[in-house]
């Protein structure tokens, strides 16, 4: 869907994400709202948890109650509707549950996330909400999550079993070259792309960044094997635009990867 100068004829894909704040603006809310909005939608969201963080670590968290948390979806649902919904850090069981209530009434594109441990180490999810996100899964469009993710849910397999859509992100296997994979329901690899890895420590925020990236090609009415290598790409680039703040794992450069864009197909085509 072309782009265009004039608001009148403009068409914005609308994006609900359910997840966290990230205080240092490297991941969380915050990487999301950067994302949408450098694809060309309009980003909503409910906020789960308050983080104190930086790049250095997690100092603190606080939860929003799930009252609070289905509140701000309905508000915005409610008056402005959605394209995609893309879920990250859900931080409690009651949360996720809240949020899987919610769910059963989507009929959109949902992306998940299953946000466990942040990059700095810290642990966002308990043993708990973890299990909690069986739930989730069973109603999720695709899901999201990094070799370690994928352990802790019971592996490939186990993931598949709920019908959902798997992308199997590479950036924490070994070797000069990673490997992200995207996989139907019934197990059939649909896309596989191989990058090389790069010498950098700017990757806070890459996990949600992808699971918003992809959100976003949906929500644009991307197929899921075309909209999977659009979030690949827009992943790498902002990576490697990344503008070196901090002492730890810096924030990404979402905020340029624009440049890489033909204005006259941007963001339409999503040529990345």
């Amino acid at each position: 869907m072309p782009y265009t100068s004039d608001p009148t004829e403009r068409v914005t894909p609308r994006i609900l994400i359910i997840a966290g704040s990230d205080s240092g603006g490297g991941a969380g809310i915050q990487a999301d709202i950067k994302t949408v909005s450098a694809l060309g939608g309009h980003a909503m969201t409910a906020i789960t948890a308050i983080t104190a963080q930086n790049t250095v670590g997690v100092h603190a968290v606080h939860l929003v109650p799930p009252e609070i948390v289905r509140a701000q979806i309905d508000a915005v649902v409610g008056d402005i509707g959605f394209d995609a919904v893309k879920i990250g850090m859900l931080g409690s069981p009651a949360i996720a549950q809240v949020t899987a209530d919610w769910l059963e009434q989507v009929d959109a594109p949902v992306v998940f996330d299953p946000v466990m441990i942040a990059t700095s180490g810290a642990n966002l999810a308990d043993a708990e909400t973890i299990a909690g996100f069986e739930r989730i899964m069973r109603l999720a469009s695709v899901v999201t999550p990094n070799l370690p993710e994928l352990r802790a849910l019971g592996g490939r397999d186990a993931v598949l079993s709920h019908g959902c859509h798997l992308i199997e992100k590479g950036g924490h296997g070994d070797g000069y070259y990673l490997t992200d994979r995207l996989f139907s329901p019934s197990g059939e690899q649909l896309r596989s792309l191989e990058g090389k890895r790069f010498d950098t420590d700017s990757t806070h925020g890459t996990g949600c960044t992808f699971a918003s990236a992809l959100a976003t090609a949906l929500g644009w009415g991307y197929p899921i094997g075309d909209a999977f290598e659009v979030a690949v790409r827009f992943v790498r680039l902002a990576i490697l635009e990344a503008p070196g703040l901090g002492a730890g794992h810096g924030p990404m450069g979402q905020q340029y990867v624009h440049e890489y864009q033909d204005a006259e197909e941007w963001p339409g085509a999503c040529p990345l």
